[in-house]
């Protein structure tokens, strides 16, 4: 396939790169693509109902496909970065998913943050197609990603890992092999379960102190001169007491997704976790009452109006 240049020309296919799809170009997708953009790769793109990134993609020389097998015929590796897991499987099963469309000796990534079950039960179907599906979730924000700057949290068949490492260096800063399939959305499951339980108290310890008649800022100050001090809890008093939301760069309804997976995966395992219910309380109140596109440092205006009443 050849890629027409925002000037009108055509742009021949890159032979000393893999060819890329990149399926779900939202914040964090659009950013990534355009990355691989700037690095010279040839990029074959799906998107969903918002086309800011998409346009952006193709506008640079992207090819626009009609569906996810569309993608996967086209393309050595298939990337996601999808919100949910239903939302991945979606795209990955039935007669227009990538599985139908998929290369022999393609390579499957997953950027999503997805149910590690979910994961395992793809990469069998993934194999049985002649191809290697590797779960890669992400840390660090958009503006990381930009710059090739992110955190890769890849877990799978270890030589398919070693085959797209170049590719994924050129993502992120720091690259993990983590283990077997499952083992990457796992850790950041742990991971963000334990950064919202961080955040929302912090948020709830800001609504306590105008409860309580003392300032945010002193409140603020005294905690992060003692080992409670730490990215997180920066995060939330950049909203907090300075009202700048932008410093955590993720929604609240994306936190109660993320935690609501962790909870799932104890159940799962057959585990009671007692300490995700206070967290996934708060922010599923927070996103059923209107504030799911809100970033989690205002998850302090949630905890503010709940102890006004």
């Amino acid at each position: 396939m050849k890629r027409a240049e925002p000037n009108g020309t055509l742009k021949g296919h890159n032979m000393s790169k893999p060819t890329i799809g990149f399926i779900g170009l939202g914040l964090m997708g659009g950013a990534m693509v355009g990355r691989l953009q700037d690095l010279g790769y040839n990029v074959t793109v799906l998107g969903n109902r918002d086309r800011t990134y998409l346009d952006a993609a193709v506008s640079r020389g992207a090819l626009e496909a009609a569906s996810a097998k569309d993608v996967a015929e086209a393309s050595d590796i298939v990337m996601l970065c999808m919100g949910t897991s239903d939302h991945v499987e979606s795209r990955m099963r039935g007669a227009d998913g990538v599985i139908a469309g998929l290369r022999k000796g393609a390579t499957v990534v997953d950027f999503g943050t997805s149910l590690p079950g979910s994961s395992r039960s793809l990469a069998d179907e993934v194999e049985a197609a002649g191809g290697s599906f590797l779960d890669a979730p992400l840390g660090r924000t958009p503006a990381h990603a930009k710059d090739g700057l992110l955190n890769i949290m890849a877990s799978g068949d270890k030589a398919a890992f070693d085959a797209v490492e170049p590719v994924l260096k050129d993502l992120g800063e720091n690259v993990f092999h983590l283990g077997p399939v499952g083992s990457g959305h796992t850790i950041k499951l742990i991971n963000n379960f334990f950064g919202m339980t961080v955040a929302n108290a912090m948020a709830e310890a800001f609504a306590m102190a105008d409860v309580a008649g003392v300032d945010r800022a002193q409140l603020y100050d005294v905690m992060a001169a003692g080992p409670l001090h730490s990215g997180m809890m920066d995060f939330v008093k950049a909203y907090g007491v300075e009202k700048d939301p932008t410093m955590l760069a993720f929604a609240i309804k994306n936190a109660a997704k993320d935690v609501g997976y962790y909870a799932r995966m104890a159940e799962d395992a057959g585990v009671d976790s007692i300490m995700s219910k206070g967290p996934l309380t708060a922010l599923n109140e927070a996103r059923d009452s209107g504030q799911g596109d809100e970033m989690v440092s205002q998850m302090v205006d949630f905890f503010a109006k709940r102890f006004k009443g």
